[in-house]
C-alpha cells in the first residue's frame, strides 16, 4: 500500500530548532541543506529527510523502501509502498498563478485547452493541478525533468486524473491519487503502479 505524509517546516524556520534537526541528519544530507542559500530551502531540505526518517521508523520500513519526497514553500511530503517492486512519485506545490506560456509551450494540446476552457479565476487551479500529476509520473519513472511534459497526456474520467498517453517504455499501470488537506492551500499528487493507495492524508508535526 501506498500511504501518504505531509508536515510544516514552519519550526525549522527557527534557527536553534534547525540546528536540532540538521544534527540528527546524515552527512551527505547536511552536505546538501549545506548548499541551500536561503534559510527556508536548509528548512526544507532538513525537514523532508526529517518526515521520511520519521515515517520510516513508525512503519518499520527497510532501508531500500520504495518512496520518494517533495517539498514546497512551509510543507514537505513524502510518499511511500510496502511493496518492494512499485513505483512512488509525489509532488507537492503551493497554489499560485497561472503560467499560461508555460502550459502553451510544455503541456499537451488538450491538457492546454481543458485549462483554457475554465473561467478565468479556476485556471491557476488546474494549471497547478496539471502541473503535480505531471511532476509524480516523470518522478514515479525516475526520470524526473528529463522526461519532456508533453511526452505523456493526462485525461479524465468522473474528474479523475488517468494517463491517456505514456512513452511506451513505461507500460506498467500508473494510477493517480490527489490529496486536499483542511486549511492547506497547496495541490499534491501520487502516482504509482502500487494498485493499493491509501486516500487519507496523514499529518505529522515536527
Amino acid at each position: 500500500m501506498v500511504r501518504v505524509w505531509l508536515a510544516d517546516i514552519t519550526p525549522l524556520l527557527i534557527e536553534e530548532t534547525y540546528q536540532k534537526y540538521y544534527e540528527r541528519l546524515p552527512l551527505w544530507r547536511r552536505e546538501k541543506a549545506d548548499r541551500m542559500r536561503m534559510p527556508k530551502g536548509k528548512a526544507q531540505s532538513a525537514g523532508v529527510w526529517s518526515l521520511w526518517s520519521r515515517v520510516k521508523e513508525m512503519y518499520g520500513l527497510p532501508g531500500d523502501a520504495v518512496y520518494n519526497l517533495s517539498h514546497s514553500g512551509k510543507y514537505v511530503l513524502c510518499a511511500f509502498s510496502d511493496r518492494p517492486q512499485a513505483k512512488v512519485g509525489c509532488d507537492l506545490e503551493e497554489d499560485g498563478e497561472f503560467k499560461a506560456a508555460v502550459a502553451r509551450r510544455f503541456f499537451c494540446p488538450r491538457e492546454y485547452e481543458h485549462i483554457m476552457g475554465e473561467k478565468e479565476a479556476d485556471r491557476a487551479q488546474l494549471f497547478c493541478r496539471y502541473w503535480v500529476l505531471k511532476e509524480s509520473f516523470m518522478k514515479a519513472t525516475r526520470k524526473g525533468m528529463a522526461m519532456e511534459l508533453d511526452s505523456f497526456e493526462i485525461g479524465w474520467e468522473d474528474r479523475t486524473p488517468v494517463l491517456v498517453k505514456k512513452p511506451e517504455e513505461y507500460a506498467e499501470k500508473y494510477i493517480y491519487q490527489e490529496y486536499d488537506g483542511e486549511d492547506i492551500a497547496v495541490k499534491i499528487a501520487v502516482c504509482t503502479t502500487d494498485p493499493d493507495i491509501d486516500r487519507e492524508l496523514h499529518i505529522l508535526v515536527l
